[in-house]
C-alpha cells in the first residue's frame, strides 16, 4: 500500500470575482522510504500540492489517501489530527520557540497532543542523539548556529514518530558547508530509520540525492526529467558563479 496517493486532485480559489485554479487534475504516488523532490516555477501549483499532502489545505476535487485513508475531504479538525499523528514539517525559518530550549522544542508537538512524563522524555533525547544535539539541550534558539537550530526542527519533526516528512526549502538559509551537512543527515534519516522525506526546493544539492523529481508546471505533473536536468545545470551554475 502506497503512503501517499493522489488521483484526480484539483484546487481552485476565489479570488474575487476570478477563479484561481491553481491543480488541474493531478495523479501522485509517494512510496513508503522515498526521498523525493517537488519542483516547480512560482505559480506552478507546487505549494498548493504541498499543503494538500500536508493536509494544511483540501482539495476542491479528487482523492487523497494517506496510508490507505481517504481524508481529502474531512473537516479542518480531522485535517489538523492528521498531521499531527502522521506528519512531520521542517520550514526553512525553523519556525523554534525562541523561550523553550531544545528538548521543550523537540517535545512540544507531543505535549500539545497531550503526552509526558519519562516516556517521552526518553524519546526526545533519543531522536537529539540521532541528529546530534546532545551537547545543546539546554541551549535556547538563539544561542544555537542556524545548522543546528534546523537540526532541532528536523528532531521536532521526528518526535512525533510520523509517516511523512514534509520539507520545505530546508537548506535555503544556511551556508554550503552547513548544507551539505543537514542534507546528509536527512539521508542517513532516510536509509538507517526508513523517514520518508518530500522536499520542496530549489537547492541542487538536495536535488541530486533525491530518488526521484516530480517536475509541476501550470497545475499538472509533467515529465520532469527534461525540466529538472536544466533547472539543475542553471543552479550548478549558479552556485558555481559564487
Amino acid at each position: 500500500m502506497s503512503l501517499v496517493n493522489l488521483s484526480g486532485v484539483k484546487k481552485s480559489y476565489q479570488l474575487g470575482k476570478t477563479e484561481v485554479k491553481a491543480l488541474l487534475g493531478v495523479d501522485l504516488i509517494i512510496e513508503r522510504g522515498e526521498f523525493t523532490v517537488v519542483m516547480g516555477p512560482s505559480g506552478s501549483g507546487k505549494t498548493t500540492l504541498l499543503n494538500i499532502i500536508g493536509c494544511l489545505d483540501r482539495a476542491s476535487e479528487g482523492s487523497y489517501k494517506l496510508d490507505g485513508d481517504e481524508i481529502g475531504h474531512r473537516d479542518f479538525n480531522d485535517l489538523a489530527e492528521v498531521r499531527n499523528h502522521k506528519i512531520g514539517f521542517i520550514f526553512q525559518n525553523f519556525n523554534l520557540i525562541p523561550v523553550l530550549n531544545v528538548v521543550e522544542n523537540i517535545e512540544f508537538p507531543c505535549v500539545i497532543r497531550g503526552e509526558g512524563g519519562k516516556s517521552l522524555r526518553d524519546r526526545v533525547l533519543a531522536v537529539a542523539k540521532d541528529v546530534g544535539l546532545e551537547p545543546y539541550l539546554h541551549h535556547k534558539p538563539d544561542e544555537l548556529s542556524g545548522g543546528q537550530r534546523q537540526r532541532v526542527a528536523i528532531a521536532r519533526a521526528l518526535i512525533t514518530q510520523p509517516q511523512l516528512v514534509l520539507a520545505d526549502e530546508p537548506t535555503a538559509n544556511l551556508d554550503s558547508k552547513t548544507s551539505e551537512q543537514i542534507i546528509d543527515l536527512m539521508l542517513d534519516l532516510n536509509k538507517h530509520k526508513g523517514v520518508t522525506f518530500l522536499f520542496s526546493t530549489h537547492d541542487p544539492r538536495v536535488m541530486q540525492h533525491a530518488r526521484r523529481v516530480v517536475y509541476i508546471q501550470d497545475g499538472v505533473i509533467v515529465d520532469g526529467a527534461e525540466h529538472a536536468a536544466a533547472d539543475v545545470a542553471k543552479m550548478h551554475a549558479q552556485l558555481a558563479g559564487h
